[in-house]
């Protein structure tokens, strides 16, 4: 038995038991959601908080001295304790959190507020040109910005590894210097489902350069640890981590730089989205992020085993040596993208739907090349069962 069957097996149990929490995976069995890293669908423990917080205490925060106002101050400042908390921060007192809208306002926020203030003339910074879009727009933006205020700085690619879609360490190594000030990277990439190995890059460039991790893909997807991860900003979406959309948070730690402090007027907090956020991350923490992580992984082995043998017909994106069951390369976490090579990404997205499965098929926002090539991404979460793996793999060996 594969590895991936056995976690299947010893899962099962506990997996049955989440699934029955999200009405609208349940309500819906004829369709299968396989687009979780655009959004995620809600349990109704997340459900039950927002309707609770609307019906019992819904004010604004920081505006008032009634008793609603105040149970909503609290929730909100209660909430930046929680995200530290979930992302196992060993020293609180030294971080700080902001909320967005979600991680592109979020890396905006680090790019526009913060970064400018790092940087002089003649400085150099590293980012990626082929992970999300989100993840290089707010960096050229800030050199524009500093380039206006007469501040000249140079945006260097961070280099991958050829065939993986991974970063690549030694090709960083051979950019990184004296002039290195700031590295903006990837945690889990949204196209080709890799762990870009982020401890490498921090080996690379040395103790002294801070780091921003976009960290939508990974946070409610795997265990995400501040403790372990030498950055100094987490940035995600709650939409993706089980909450509702609108909202997000920005981890930032006071260690590398000026303390992160967003500029301008902060109004009105997203009060309902950040009373769903904190209902995810205790259902997430209840269900074990550690074993959410081995169920997708599980189930997207699954699903690349099944293309390995359709490699005629099929390209998988991203690291393809990782494609068969009982390889010893790193497995993809919770989505795989993939082509059909006859048919048009969006008309393949149409054929899957007629058999029952919401994919997203279009180039995914991915910045550099990627956006010219459209592919089909499979996403999954907890929800999601190896029938709908073997029922996808079926339909897909029929437009063979």
């Amino acid at each position: 038995m594969s590895a991936y069957h056995t976690e299947i097996e010893e899962l099962g149990s506990w997996q049955r038991e989440l699934r029955a929490q999200f009405p609208i995976v349940t309500g819906h069995p004829d369709l299968a959601y396989l687009d979780a890293a655009a959004t995620a669908q809600k349990p109704q423990p997340v459900l039950d908080a927002v309707r609770r917080y609307l019906t019992t205490s819904n004010a604004n925060a920081g505006r008032g001295s009634y008793p609603w106002a105040n149970a909503t101050t609290a929730l909100v400042e209660g909430a930046r304790d929680r995200v530290k908390r979930f992302l196992g921060d060993p020293d609180p007192d030294g971080s700080a959190v902001h909320f967005t809208s979600g991680t592109t306002e979020g890396l905006r926020t680090v790019a526009r507020d913060w970064l400018p203030g790092l940087l002089t003339d003649g400085d150099e910074i590293v980012v990626p040109f082929h992970d999300h879009r989100a993840n290089l727009s707010p960096w050229l933006e800030a050199q524009e910005l500093l380039a206006r205020q007469g501040v000249g700085i140079r945006v260097r690619e961070l280099p991958y590894q050829a065939g993986s879609g991974d970063y690549d360490p030694d090709a960083l190594a051979r950019i990184a210097g004296p002039r290195t000030r700031f590295v903006a990277v990837t945690h889990v990439h949204h196209v080709y489902g890799a762990d870009m190995n982020v401890h490498r890059v921090r080996r690379v460039v040395g103790p002294d350069v801070p780091i921003c991790l976009d960290a939508a893909q990974s946070v409610g997807h795997l265990p995400v640890s501040v403790a372990d991860l030498d950055v100094d900003f987490v940035v995600f979406s709650g939409h993706k981590a089980l909450a509702l959309p609108g909202t997000g948070a920005v981890w930032a730690r006071r260690r590398r730089g000026p303390d992160f402090r967003p500029g301008g007027w902060q109004g009105t907090p997203n009060t309902v989205g950040i009373a769903s956020l904190v209902a995810a991350l205790d259902w997430l923490d209840a269900a074990g992020t550690d074993r959410i992580e081995r169920w997708t992984v599980a189930l997207t082995s699954l699903l690349t085993d099944g293309l390995s043998r359709m490699e005629g017909t099929y390209e998988v994106l991203g690291c393809r040596t990782s494609l068969a069951a009982g390889s010893k390369v790193q497995r993809r976490r919770s989505l795989v993208t993939f082509r059909h090579r006859g048919i048009d990404a969006h008309d393949l997205g149409f054929i899957l739907y007629s058999h029952g499965f919401m994919v997203r098929s279009d180039g995914h926002c991915q910045a550099g090349t990627g956006d010219k090539d459209g592919s089909v991404r499979v996403s999954l979460h907890v929800h999601n069962t190896p029938e709908e793996m073997e029922r996808l793999l079926t339909a897909l060996a029929s437009l063979q």
